[in-house]
């Protein structure tokens, strides 16, 4: 008969080997090339003792290469669940310092039985990312193994969040699950996404490019528009991980949680209306006034380094979790290209998918114009705008700060599109192309026969602009529910929000739609 005590000590010393990873010389390593352990990130992203491991035991099946004899702690992913500022979080962390972390069949079954675990709790899902890839030794399962991942990301798409960090490398069929996820953070220097590495890309095409340039975390925020966050660390990353899941509600069934707004927040915000300049030409940071509308000046932006002629992010108004998608006058005139209609149509969707309200602010002088962009298929991509925003059934609110041209305007949800609530500042300048361009179609004919063309030019220049560059035209059809002082802004908004909180809508019945992917 089997001694209790020495059950008991078999258990500890099963679970010590299993804490100690690949070993203190591994670990150190780890160390020693800036990143955290595989269990110090879970014990960074989980309330202090709320951590309860998943299949700490499980052991791969592999005989080949020698794998019979080859131990790998934890089967190179730890798994589990716990709380992150008080709400339940399901996890899975690759750990590098056992066998690389790469992935085989045992260690993918780890991480779907979380995946499922996520599913059917209804909790939002957190990848720490840091593997070699596939385990070459175990062949087809490697690859099987991924393929179960590839297909519970799409399951619980749009169910429940899923948020993915990489904090080492990424490479080959790995980068897929992240790329399926809604958000991806990336550690600057120390982790990197590609299909193929740098010594591939040398013997097919002879292109020389190091890890950095070719897929490391500036590349992917600011160029490819792959990852949604870029950050200093693995601490860094995390924390910002924690940040984004308190905008968040745990899954489509739920609201996102409301907080009371601190006692300093204001309702009125007179510097609002110094925003504008006086110059039509010039611009102004859109971020500013996105500062001065949401509680404290606190936001969190999701591709802040790519596409930065629009912005999107999470905020607080008046404790409601919102979404913004905003022009951004700084860059390109505010301009929509096919990099920012990617950027925002993403965006609205996951708002829509998990009942979070938004709020677009617009000053947008139209399409980015060049051959460039109509190669790259601006029309598709612009197509998706239109087509996320009239998808959408939460909570739809529109602010026109200045310009708001022609399909941009249409684009930037205007009320055609499902927008619930309207308003403009009086600055706002409503008309279906800038002053210049319509006076010389409309008046082509009278211009050229003009003693003077460009005096007449000018003259129907300003008798546009009179007619058109004010919201009152708008207004009185309907499509502006309310001119109003800028300071008023944020007052609106709040009123607007808490109106809305019981919006019920649907769309008629059908499988999917077809989007112009």
């Amino acid at each position: 008969m089997t001694n209790l005590s020495d059950s008991f000590k078999d258990l500890k010393a099963r679970e010590q080997r299993e804490l100690e990873q690949g070993g203190p010389q591994a670990i150190q390593k780890q160390h020693q090339s800036g990143k955290l352990t595989a269990r110090e990130r879970l014990e960074r992203l989980f309330d202090q003792g709320s951590f309860c491991e998943t299949d700490m035991f499980v052991r791969h099946r592999c005989t080949d290469f020698n794998m019979a004899q080859t131990y790998v702690a934890g089967e190179g992913v730890v798994t589990g669940y716990g709380t992150v500022n008080g709400r339940r979080v399901c996890a899975f962390s690759q750990d590098f310092t056992a066998l690389g972390g790469t992935l085989g069949e045992m260690h993918s079954k780890k991480i779907c039985k979380i995946m499922d675990l996520a599913l059917k709790t209804g909790v939002p899902l957190v990848g720490l990312n840091d593997s070699g890839g596939a385990r070459i030794q175990e062949g087809v399962d490697a690859l099987s193994g991924y393929g179960n991942i590839f297909y519970r990301n799409s399951c619980l798409s749009g169910v429940v969040p899923q948020i993915s960090a990489i904090m080492g490398p990424t490479a080959g069929g790995a980068v897929y699950s992240p790329a399926l996820t809604d958000f991806i953070f990336m550690v600057k220097n120390t982790s990197h996404m590609f299909i193929t590495g740098p010594d591939v890309i040398k013997s097919a095409t002879g292109e020389i490019i190091d890890f950095e340039n070719l897929g490391g975390a500036a590349v992917h925020n600011s160029k490819s528009g792959v990852a949604h966050f870029a950050c200093e660390n693995d601490a860094d990353a995390i924390d910002n991980i924690k940040t984004l899941l308190s905008y968040l509600p745990s899954n489509n069934m739920e609201d996102a949680p409301r907080t009371e707004a601190k006692v300093d927040s204001r309702d009125y915000v007179p510097e609002l209306d110094d925003i504008i300049p006086s110059e039509a030409m010039s611009d102004y940071d859109m971020k500013k006034v996105i500062r001065l509308i949401v509680d404290n000046g606190e936001f969190i932006e999701p591709h802040e380094f790519f596409a930065r002629n629009i912005i999107t992010c999470f905020a607080r108004i008046g404790g409601y979790p919102i979404g913004i998608i905003a022009n951004q006058p700084k860059e390109l005139a505010g301009c929509l290209d096919v990099n920012a209609a990617d950027k925002a149509t993403r965006f609205i969707r996951f708002c829509d998918s998990f009942n979070i309200p938004l709020l677009t602010i617009t000053d947008v002088p139209g399409y980015l114009p060049g051959s460039e962009q109509e190669w790259s298929g601006i029309i598709r991509h612009g197509a998706k705008l239109l087509w996320c925003y009239s998808e959408a059934t939460v909570p739809k609110i529109t602010l026109i700060t200045r310009k708001a041209y022609g399909g941009a305007y249409l684009a930037m949800c205007s009320r055609d599109l499902g927008a619930d609530c309207v308003l403009a500042w009086p600055t706002a300048e409503i008309a279906v192309m800038g002053a210049e361009g319509a006076a010389n179609i409309i008046h082509r004919r009278e211009i050229k026969e003009a003693s003077n063309p460009k005096a007449k030019l000018q003259e129907k220049i300003s008798e546009y602009r009179n007619l058109f560059y004010n919201p009152y035209v708008a207004a009185s059809r309907g499509f502006i529910d309310a001119v109003i002082m800028p300071n008023q802004t944020r007052v609106k908004i709040i009123n607007s929000l808490a109106m809305l909180q019981t919006k019920r809508e649907s769309r008629p019945p059908k499988k999917h739609g077809n989007i112009p992917v």
